[in-house]
């Protein structure tokens, strides 16, 4: 366990913005965390890898938990494999993980950045599959009784749907995750049909029906795509900002008409159903164009990515502010235009203006 004073939270978030933590306590072992939430002083702050969290330039009062215990083990559930992680372990060494040991289930969600404990509380999901496919369980720590005690919740009472947990609500927010258990299998149970990482495939010359090969396709499609947080990157970013609003199907049709490959309005809701389960969950993306953001707008220091307007970047000397501020502009345009509510992916921590 480590405890700073005053440590610049901007060295531990992706867009390298964001004050001081008051207390900033690392945590390597779940004993250690049974032992600071008995003794440190609330308001208390959880952060992961900081992969898809926006703090305050101001920082954070009281204490801020940095999970860093990072275990992964594998065992054998009624001859399927069960992968157990910790909630401090990196997201993408669990998928590593599960490749290794032949175990499918969560390969399409390669490549995305952050913790496991960050992944189950966004119910993560891409190229056809969510952490809510998957989840056994997992064990948490109630901050508002015993924090000597370790508790087991199933899947089924987590509240999981599109890119949300009940995790990020008053319901289950008091509770923090220690460990989740993931039921994979030894045959792949869904068949990859995104057409853009279908073309990577046939380009590559692999087919997706081999894990590693899988794998490979959907790393590609992902740093074609701008989503991968890569050592070197010049701009700072969460990757997508705002997560596919559910419309009407009179907004959806609007909405469509920014889809730049010139397929069917059928099509793009099928696609639509298979990536969210929902056919007129539409593309943020598409929504930002249709209200009239361009791809590269800039504001100050903050812009749009260049290619995937979803993406907020910092290109160097942004304040949280700054960044929230657009994020703000964003979405009260998109209401205002479109009639259409954008619901922030990324997670705002401390008191913004």
């Amino acid at each position: 366990m480590k405890i700073l004073k005053n440590e610049p939270l901007s060295q531990h978030t992706s867009f390298q913005t964001g004050g001081p933590a008051e207390t900033l306590i690392v945590i390597e072992q779940t004993s250690d965390l049974h032992e600071v939430l008995k003794e440190y002083k609330q308001p208390l702050w959880l952060l992961g890898s900081g992969a898809n969290t926006l703090i305050a330039d101001a920082g954070l009062p009281g204490t801020t938990l940095v999970l860093a215990n990072r275990n992964i083990e594998i065992r054998d559930e009624d001859g399927e494999p069960l992968l157990v992680a910790d909630a401090g372990a990196s997201w993408d060494d669990l998928v590593q993980q599960a490749i290794a040991h032949d175990a499918w289930g969560l390969e399409c969600m390669s490549g995305i950045p952050g913790s496991v404990g960050a992944a189950v509380v966004g119910n993560i999901a891409a190229y056809g599959q969510a952490v809510a496919d998957t989840l056994a369980w997992v064990e948490v720590i109630n901050t508002a009784g015993n924090p000597e005690i370790t508790e087991c919740l199933e899947a089924d009472k987590l509240g999981l749907k599109y890119r949300y947990s009940d995790f990020q609500n008053e319901k289950l927010n008091h509770y923090v995750i220690v460990r989740a258990a993931f039921k994979l299998s030894r045959v792949p149970k869904k068949e990859l049909t995104y057409a853009s990482a279908l073309q990577v495939g046939q380009e590559l010359g692999i087919s997706p029906d081999n894990l590693e090969h899988c794998r490979a396709i959907i790393m590609e499609a992902r740093r074609r795509a701008g989503s991968l947080l890569e050592p070197g990157m010049t701009h700072k970013t969460a990757g997508s900002f705002f997560r596919n609003p559910l419309v009407s199907r009179e907004q959806a049709e609007q909405v469509i008409a920014h889809e730049e490959n010139k397929i069917s309005m059928e099509q793009i809701l099928a696609q639509n159903a298979a990536h969210s389960g929902e056919a007129l969950r539409v593309s943020a993306a598409h929504v930002l164009l249709a209200a009239g953001f361009k791809r590269g707008q800039t504001w100050g220091p903050v812009r749009l990515h260049p290619e995937h307007v979803l993406k907020i970047e910092n290109t160097g000397g942004a304040t949280s502010q700054d960044i929230y501020d657009v994020a703000q502009e964003i979405m009260q345009t998109v209401q205002d235009k479109l009639g259409i509510t954008l619901e922030p992916e990324v997670r705002f921590l401390g008191q913004f203006s």
